[in-house]
């Protein structure tokens, strides 16, 4: 049995919608698909605007230029994240501070976040770790008292929520994936979701390469040109209307993963400590995006990747801590952010997909029972 860590989703009405792009020979962004993203998502999450970028890493350089950032200005984050959560502030100049993760959840630590803040801290950003909420609400407060800009990279958490509340919806800003190893895809895709009014005219501008474009749609001007930064971060109406045929079924596709989610949470918890399998606080709902085991040492968890790549099973690592990144090496005196050391040498994610079926679970799960017992090793 060959079980791959992971199968992009097809739905297979996917064809249809693209037939209908070949049909009115419309192919650049801001056509009718990409019209039907935003507003599935603004009514989705309740945002004010949400732009359709081309990737998510194109999101979170939007949401850097809007936080309008000088260099020597300062950002909070995990250095637990996909490089680009760091890399569109970086570009801007900003000063990156690094903060600890939480060992539950993987997200970032809010109780340490006070003492990260500084008279040139500017921004706020968090990271909603497999689809599971950082604590919204405290780290909401800690941004209003100290007057901070809130931005949530919430790439691996469409359909999930905090309190009721769908995340993407707390931030100033926030921006998701579509990435074929995401929920829903359309290989490469993102959004920008604004919930600061303040933003939304200034975002339009700089998503039109820094034109004023907006105002010659709407008439008000006679010519368009360039009047601030900006790049082309607009989604192709291909990529929108492969997306749109996914965003439909949003729900069913959560559901899905979320028995098999389930499944992989039963049969391991029979023999592996509870707080070595995901976490999921009180009044957080997520949207299975992945599952994992925690390992107790690097060794153990390399000895395991290959005994299952044996069986033909792919699981996988995930993050290298940014901050232990080469590009990062002499910026900093000192960082210590130990738990983010810990879960990154091993955290192990298991093959988890749409449509999985409940026998290639069980064969993963039978193959790292028998691991263990056959190691004489306790996970």
């Amino acid at each position: 049995m060959k079980i791959p860590f992971n199968k992009p989703l097809i739905l297979g009405n996917e064809e249809n919608n693209l037939n209908r792009v070949f049909e009115y020979d419309k192919f650049s962004g801001g056509g009718p698909f990409t019209g039907l993203c935003s507003e599935f998502l603004e009514k989705d999450t309740n945002c004010k605007k949400a732009i359709m970028t081309p990737s998510c890493t194109d999101a979170l350089e939007m949401a850097a230029l809007l936080c309008d950032l000088k260099p020597g200005d300062e950002v909070i984050m995990p250095s637990y994240t996909f490089v680009t959560s760091a890399s569109a502030f970086d570009s801007r100049g900003a000063n990156i501070i690094w903060c600890d993760i939480r060992k539950d959840t993987k997200n970032i630590d809010e109780t340490k976040i006070k003492a990260l803040i500084t008279s040139r801290t500017r921004a706020i950003v968090v990271v909603h770790y497999g689809g599971v909420a950082c604590k919204m609400d405290k780290i909401s407060e800690i941004c209003k008292d100290h007057k901070l800009l809130l931005v949530e990279d919430a790439a691996q958490a469409i359909g999930s929520t905090y309190k009721s509340k769908k995340l993407g919806r707390f931030g100033d800003l926030a921006t998701l994936s579509f990435h074929e190893t995401k929920n829903i895809q359309c290989g490469e895709g993102g959004a920008l979701l604004i919930n600061n009014p303040a933003m939304v005219e200034r975002a339009q501008i700089i998503r039109d390469k820094g034109t004023n474009r907006i105002y010659f749609e709407q008439g008000k001007v006679t010519k368009y040109t360039w009047v601030d930064n900006g790049s082309s971060y607009l989604m192709s109406e291909l990529q929108a209307a492969f997306l749109y045929s996914q965003l439909e079924n949003i729900e069913k596709v959560n559901q899905n993963r979320m028995v098999s989610w389930n499944y992989y949470y039963e049969l391991l918890s029979e023999f592996i400590n509870r707080d070595k399998l995901p976490i999921i606080p009180e009044k957080c709902t997520h949207n299975a995006h992945l599952f994992y085991i925690i390992l107790d040492s690097s060794e153990q968890r390399k000895k395991l990747i290959e005994y299952l790549g044996d069986n033909g099973i792919l699981a996988v690592f995930h993050y290298v801590p940014l901050h232990e990144a080469p590009y990062w090496q002499g910026k900093y005196n000192s960082v210590n952010l130990p738990v983010t050391e810990k879960i990154s040498d091993t955290i192990l994610r298991l093959p988890l997909f749409y449509n999985i079926k409940k026998e290639e679970i069980e064969f993963v799960v039978e193959k790292i029972k028998k691991f263990i017992m056959t190691n004489s090793n306790q996970i």
